[in-house]
């Protein structure tokens, strides 16, 4: 094959860039803009366009598919050359469900929780030495790449619910057609896409039904959202396999949970990620793993990056780096973190950076989500409103939206790190919530760690 990647630099797509290569695929892409960890990881691999920009001459009648990405717009010179010539154009889903027809495919929904269930699955598999691909946005321990794809009988996705592509706009997830599928969880998100809560409700429906035929739903009966819409558009043609939260202790700060009747300790913690590790588990289940198999693999899953993870500790203390922005998100870690420590002071810092997070008309979405924080700040800087093209957003409707009693609001990275330093880190943990990177703050350099 040869493929032409439009938008090669993406996180995800260089990753396919490079499966593919892998594969014995002839790969050329180009990109206007491609920064690290991609660059690197294409150059490594021979796959670094010699320049930045778009070059329709490297679209030909040769080329057997166009691969599309979100960044490239739909006047990008190169899609219109591939137009022009007739040639086979993929979003990226379109493309990974190609290469999956003859695999038994399993994919991971859901607002929240979609990354750490597909992570846990992968890595019960490789520690059981299953031949399997996949697919996850997010680096992984015991994975070089985000993205693979060989001749392996069985593909795991993360599916996300974000438009394909820039002329495709229906959901990526809507393109994998699952023999196995999750959904962990529905809360409302991407209101720049979506822009009613009924709207994105409509696309899970359509991704049940996108199921194969005499295939499962595994979804999480304790979210009542999610409950009322599988009971309200059931099927006759797949089985279906509620869960909830699986039978568990908490013993100084670890946690022991029960699979069947095999106890483990993890290395994780929090209730969503008890409930994603029970998504996890029937997904298992589904592939012939035993209780016992699955207890001992999951002992050592560290989590995915940036999904509560610990970046460091002082003073008997400890700081967590969570990538949770969505409010279902915010709430589900920080109850987390206090739940697993009820004894430790809990400061909470949330960075709003997505168009929904700085959205006005969002913001009420956020009531209590920051309730059980001893003490809270929200950060947003002028820089992620001014290249969103977003007006500013007053303090006091954050304020009135969190609905947290002594709630602190900054928008200057060095009123934020000032008050940072004030805290006294004894007996207290930092938990950092964001999908950006609080204006290019260095966390532990400002904790003095």
């Amino acid at each position: 094959m040869r493929v032409h990647f439009i938008s090669i630099g993406g996180s995800v797509m260089h990753q396919l860039a490079i499966a593919l290569k892998k594969k014995g695929s002839t790969v050329t892409g180009s990109d206007d803009e491609i920064f690290e960890p991609a660059a690197t990881n294409l150059k490594n691999e021979n796959l670094l366009p010699s320049e930045n920009g778009w070059h329709p001459e490297l679209i030909t009648p040769e080329t057997d598919a166009v691969i599309l990405g979100m960044h490239a717009k739909e006047d990008n010179p190169e899609l219109k050359k591939a137009k022009e010539l007739g040639l086979k154009i993929y979003s990226f889903p379109e493309y990974i469900f190609l290469e999956s027809l003859h695999k038994k495919r399993i994919a991971v929904g859901g607002s929240h929780g979609k990354t750490t269930t597909t992570a846990m699955i992968m890595h019960v598999l490789n520690s059981l030495h299953f031949d399997f691909d996949y697919l996850v946005g997010a680096s992984l321990k015991g994975f070089e790449q985000s993205v693979k794809i060989t001749e392996a009988p069985v593909i795991v996705c993360e599916a996300d619910e974000y438009p394909a592509s820039a002329i495709e706009k229906k959901p990526k997830f809507h393109f994998l057609f699952p023999h196995i599928a999750v959904i962990t969880g529905i809360a409302w998100d991407h209101i720049n896409v979506f822009p009613t809560f009924e709207f994105y409700l409509e696309q899970f429906i359509i991704f049940v039904n996108k199921i194969e035929k005499n295939g499962i739903l595994i979804y999480n009966e304790t979210d009542q959202v999610l409950k009322k819409l599988v009971e309200s558009h059931r099927r006759d043609d797949i089985s279906y396999a509620p869960y909830h939260l699986p039978e568990h202790t908490i013993d100084e700060g670890k946690t022991i949970v029960t699979i069947g009747n095999t106890g483990s300790t993890l290395k994780v913690f929090g209730n969503h990620n008890l409930l994603n590790l029970q998504a996890a588990w029937l997904v298992c289940k589904e592939l012939n793993i035993s209780e016992k198999a699955f207890a001992g693999a999951i002992s050592d899953f560290e989590g995915a990056a940036k999904r509560l993870q610990w970046i460091g500790s002082k003073n008997d203390g400890n700081i967590y780096r969570d990538f949770a922005h969505a409010p279902s998100k915010v709430k589900a870690s920080i109850d987390a973190v206090k739940e697993q420590f009820p004894d430790k002071k809990l400061i909470a810092i949330l960075e709003l950076h997505t168009f929904s997070s700085l959205n006005k008309e969002f913001m009420n979405e956020y009531g209590g989500a920051m309730a059980n924080a001893d003490e809270a700040i929200v950060f947003y800087s002028h820089h992620a409103l001014e290249l969103k093209r977003m007006n500013f957003l007053e303090p006091a409707l954050v304020k009135q939206g969190f609905k947290k009693e002594n709630l602190v609001v900054i928008n200057e990275r060095q009123e934020l790190e000032e008050k940072l330093r004030q805290y006294d880190l004894k007996n207290a943990n930092y938990l950092f919530m964001s999908s950006g990177n609080y204006d290019g703050m260095n966390i532990l350099t400002t904790l003095n760690i």
